[in-house]
This record gives C-alpha cells, structure tokens and sequence, in this order.
C-alpha cells in the first residue's frame, strides 16, 4: 500500500485516497499519516500484550481472601514508587534513542523471568503473588511510557488532532489482546500466555525506532523536526529521583497530578458500588455484566477518538474537552443519589471509562506536549504511575470508611462522588488556560528566535 511504503514521498501520499479519507475523518495530514498509523500500532500491541496478562492476574485473586488482595494493592503502590525511581535512573543514563524501547524489552524479559519461575518452582504462590503486582505496575507504566514518546514525537497542534485518533488503537488492542486467552488459555496454559506477552512487546521495539525516524523526517514538529535525530542521541541526566522533584516543584504538575488523583476517586467509588449491587448475582451473571461493559466501553472510545474528541478540542479548546467528562459524571452521579439502581451505576461506569479513555485521557496527555523532556520522560510517570496507586489506595479506604464507618448507604456515597467530580472538572479547566498559556508562550519565543 502507497501510504505505509518506507521510501514513499510524503506528497505522493497527498494524492491518495486513503489519505484524503482519513484527512476528512480525523484531521491526520498526508505527511502525518505514516506516523499516526505507526503509533496506532505501537499502542494497539502494547495493550493487546497487556490484555494477554491481565486475565491471567486477575484468575489467581480468586485463590487470595480481601485482606490478602489489600495488602498487593499496598505492595503495588510501593512498587510503583521503586519502578519510577529506577526509570529515573535509566532515563538519566541512557541515550533517549534507546530508553523507550529499553523500557519495554526490560519487562517482556521480566515476564519470561516469572515463566521460568513459576515452571520451575513446585509451589509458585510467591511468585504468583509477584505477578500479580508487577502486571499492575507494568499496566500504568507502559501507558505512560508510551504517551510519554508521543508527547516527544507530536508537536503541541499535532496532538490536539491526532492524539484521539491515536487512543482508538488503545482500544482495538483491548479488544483483542483478551480473545487469546479466551481462545486458547486452556490448551496453551496461564504460563505460556506470558510468553505470548513478551513476545509481542519484543515487536514493539521496532516500530519504536521506525516512529524516531519518522518523527526526525517527515512529522516536522517542534519535538521531531530539525536536530530531532541529535537530541534522540543524548543522556538526560540528573539523578533518578530527580522526576520527583520536577513534580513537586511545578504547579503544573501537581495540578496534572491532583487531576488524575480525582479521577481515581471517581473510578473507586463507581467500582465499589458495582461490585456491592452485583453481590446478589450468580458469578456468571456477573461475567456477563463486566464483559459487555467493556465490548460497550472499547467500542465508544473507537467512535471518541475517530469522531468527537479532536474536534472538540480543535472547536472548544482543551479547557473545555478536559472539564466535559467530569461535568457529565456530576449529573450522573446525581442520577445515581436519585435512583440507586444497578443498571443506572453500569451506564455511569460506561460513559466514564468510555468519557475517559476516548476523550479526556487523549485530552490529558497534550498537556505533556508543552513540557520539557526530563519533564516529559521523568516527571510524568510518578503523575501517571505512583499518583494513580496512590489514589487508588486512599479512595479503597476512603470509600469503606464512609460506608462501613459512617454508614452512607448509595446515595450519600453518589453525593460525595458528585463533589469530587465538581473539583474535577474545575481543575481540567485550570490546567487547559494554563495549557493555552505555555503555547503562548513557547509560540512567543520561537517568534523571537532569529531565522
């Protein structure tokens, strides 16, 4: 095909209609599009390889009582911290060129580790128990890693088109990813999933460094453009808590930072309240319920990020894309206060997860596109990656407190996640002024530079 041709001109692709297709329906360039496509890709197996894993952890919590699944989540916050600080130290050691494709042969060689050990060991509950942790510390890094190299690759005006277009890949490979284990967990075994995983993180690292050419050649972007190639050479430097303390110092980022804290919040109370109304269900029946609440959820993110969310922000701005998520949940949260019925709670999880990772997550990490590097390579994991389970700790707690402690009952819970939500939506309008801001103000100084 013309337009995925690796000596292709990018004016020839101009001409194709493929490309005038994909102009008209998500406002990719013909010069963009190689690239777009390839991150797409990059996303689509990257989550795929995840869905792989994830049944597989979540099989053996069924074998773990809730105070032993407490204590992995306490365990996968402390892991976070120590992962972060030891991408830190990567990101200050190795050339930018080969970080982010490290990050990804690192853990596909840690999950053939676990397969060696668990094949090995007679009694591999301790490993299993490892598992399940760090396949929750590599779901958010990964993630992270990923729009972290986005971030760097896309300009500013680049992401608010193309990064929606991007996050549907997320959600194809969420589609797929699962099928494998599906199809095949029971002749193939949970031990060899692991290596399926690994193997298609391993194909990842390619395509990594076919986008880092691209992103030197033919995005000419502000991150990609001239020089690009040079600055993928160099060392970041700095010592490897120094993300932290980017974080702590930048209102920016602790304003990033609080926003993903609320939207835990949100996801834990939504989640506990599904949980409690499906207690009278037969298991199955539950399967069901969470099954087509993820078919419904991938397939509105595809139609979010093809359809709605770049022109949102190309439209409204990103202050407006980033609160509209939050402001529909404080309704539906009301909803939920008036009629506190389960399949009201499983339409508010639909629309969240759907609001989330097809509008406001895309809308998120084009904040990341008017920062620094070490900011972007650094900073952004403990925002993405040890805020998050920071978040998911407290708001566990938070909700048992003021059910078992407190006594609300669904409504009262509702109400308090209405609250939460409000804070929410206020603070993604701060962050998109303070955005539009920082592009003034890179704007103005490239207008400065001599030519």
């Amino acid at each position: 095909m013309l337009f995925l041709r690796a000596d292709c001109n990018p004016s020839d692709a101009a001409v194709s209609p493929f490309a005038r297709l994909m102009k008209k329906l998500s406002l990719i360039e013909a010069h963009e599009l190689r690239a777009t496509l390839g991150s797409f890709a990059l996303v689509f197996m990257l989550m795929a390889g995840y869905y792989v894993l994830r049944p597989v952890r979540d099989s053996m919590a069924s074998d773990w009582s809730d105070a032993e699944v407490s204590t992995l989540w306490t365990f996968t916050f402390l892991f976070s911290f120590i992962a972060t600080a030891l991408y830190g130290l990567a990101a200050s050691r190795l050339r930018l060129k080969i970080l982010v494709p490290g990050v990804y042969a690192f853990f596909a060689a840690s999950f053939v580790a676990v397969y060696l050990l668990t094949t090995a060991l007679p009694d591999p509950d301790l490993v299993n128990r490892f598992f399940y942790v760090w396949v929750s510390v590599f779901s958010l890094f990964q993630v992270s890693v990923f729009w972290s190299f986005m971030s760097d690759l896309y300009s500013t005006e680049q992401s608010q088109r193309l990064f929606a277009f991007i996050t549907t890949g997320a959600s194809v490979g969420a589609m797929v990813g699962p099928s494998v284990p599906v199809l095949f967990a029971t002749e193939l075994g949970n031990n060899n999933l692991l290596l399926i995983a690994s193997a298609v993180l391993c194909a990842t690292i390619p395509l990594i460094f076919f986008l880092q050419r691209l992103g030197a050649k033919e995005l000419g972007s502000v991150h990609g453009g001239v020089g690009a190639a040079h600055i993928v050479d160099q060392k970041l430097g700095g010592n490897p808590l120094s993300g932290y303390r980017v974080f702590l110092q930048s209102p920016y980022l602790l304003a990033i930072g609080a926003f993903i804290f609320l939207y835990t919040g949100i996801g834990s109370f939504v989640y506990f309240e599904l949980k409690n109304l499906m207690a009278a269900y037969s298991s199955e029946e539950r399967t069901q319920i969470w099954g087509f609440m993820d078919l419904v959820v991938n397939t509105l993110t595809m139609l979010f990020g093809l359809f709605l969310t770049s022109r949102l922000t190309q439209r409204f701005g990103l202050a407006a894309t980033l609160a509209l998520i939050p402001v529909l949940i404080v309704g539906g949260l009301l909803t939920v206060a008036l009629v506190p019925m389960l399949w009201v709670v499983v339409g508010l999880q639909i629309f969240r997860r759907a609001g989330n990772y097809g509008v406001t997550r895309p809308a998120r990490e084009m904040l990341f596109t008017a920062v620094d590097r070490e900011t972007r390579f650094k900073a952004k994991q403990v925002a993405d990656v040890v805020v998050y389970r920071g978040g998911d700790v407290f708001w566990a707690w938070s909700f048992t407190g003021l059910t078992a402690i407190l006594g609300l009952g669904m409504a009262g819970v509702a109400l308090v996640g209405a609250t939460i939500a409000a804070a929410w939506a206020g603070l993604g309008i701060y962050l998109g002024r303070r955005f539009q801001e920082r592009e003034h103000e890179q704007q103005d100084e490239q207008a400065a530079q001599p030519t």
